[in-house]
């Protein structure tokens, strides 16, 4: 019963299970109502998204050395107790339920959910 890591409104897999959208803001345009209806997300989750201070500085697009230092801060962000107990959480329920967590992206490589993938699995989880 592993925690899969998705790109937000792709179609879902087989026994996926419940979708956490771990992105700082709910995709525009789409209604409350529809986010789960359109694979988006089920449950919204933004608490262990990089901060908005971070997207802001788009590091991402600043080549390897601004994605190495987004890689640092966002695992720097993810260590603060709130962020931590989150992730915690996440991989204690990878043992026992499945579900999946993502974000928009279309590069996971360039995206946070491959930190978040590092993270959980550090932890403990059962990651695919």
């Amino acid at each position: 019963m592993p925690v899969r890591i998705v790109r937000l409104g792709s179609p879902r897999q087989i026994g996926e299970g419940l979708r956490v959208g771990t992105v700082r803001r709910p995709p525009r345009g789409v209604r409350k109502s529809e986010y789960a209806k359109q694979n988006w997300f089920d449950v919204w989750l933004p608490d262990i998204a990089p901060s908005a201070a971070l997207i802001g500085e788009d590091l991402v697009g600043a080549g390897d050395a601004g994605w190495k230092r987004f890689e640092r801060r966002y695992l720097a962000e993810l260590k603060q107790p709130e962020q931590s107990r989150l992730l915690d959480l996440l991989s204690a329920l990878s043992h026992q339920t499945s579900f999946s967590i993502g974000c928009y992206c279309a590069d996971e490589q360039r995206c946070h959910r491959s930190v978040l993938r590092r993270a959980l699995r550090e932890r403990g989880a059962i990651v695919t």
